[in-house]
């Protein structure tokens, strides 16, 4: 007889980069979902660096740590870097672009491409999750 699953074991977590263009991620973002339908985190981490944080073992064990911790089983993530580091409504005026990002003036930031091109249809089904990573 299958067990019905526990809260815990419902809980999932996402991973997301942020850079000043989609070469160098300087923030990671790690958050984690009480449920899978929430649409807030129960819990996030931000941190930055200088260099690439995807290649970055410091970050990865306080990422593991905190997932591990948080009890996360599942894990989403993007497969590239999704937008800028910096915050709208705290970095830069709502409904702006992000004066010290020019990289991603008029790119679509799930897709890479530059708004106006076509849009994959990958990139849509990621929206949701991606709307989830872009509050961190």
């Amino acid at each position: 007889m299958a067990r019905k699953p526990t809260k815990a074991s419902q809980r999932v977590g996402t991973v997301a980069f942020y850079g000043p263009d989609d070469k160098r991620a300087s923030k990671m973002v790690v958050a984690v979902f009480a449920n899978p339908d929430d649409e807030e985190p129960s819990a996030l981490e931000r941190w930055f660096t200088e260099g690439d944080a995807r290649g970055d073992h410091r970050l990865a064990r306080l990422a593991v740590d905190f997932l591990t911790r948080s009890g996360v089983h599942r894990i989403a993530m993007a497969d590239r870097i999704i937008g800028c580091p910096h915050e709208e409504g705290i970095d830069y005026p709502e409904g702006e672009s992000c004066p010290r990002c020019p990289f991603w003036v008029g790119r679509d930031r799930f897709t890479g491409e530059l708004m106006g091109e076509a849009s994959s249809p990958s990139a849509r089904r990621a929206e949701a999750l991606a709307m989830r990573l872009a509050k961190g």
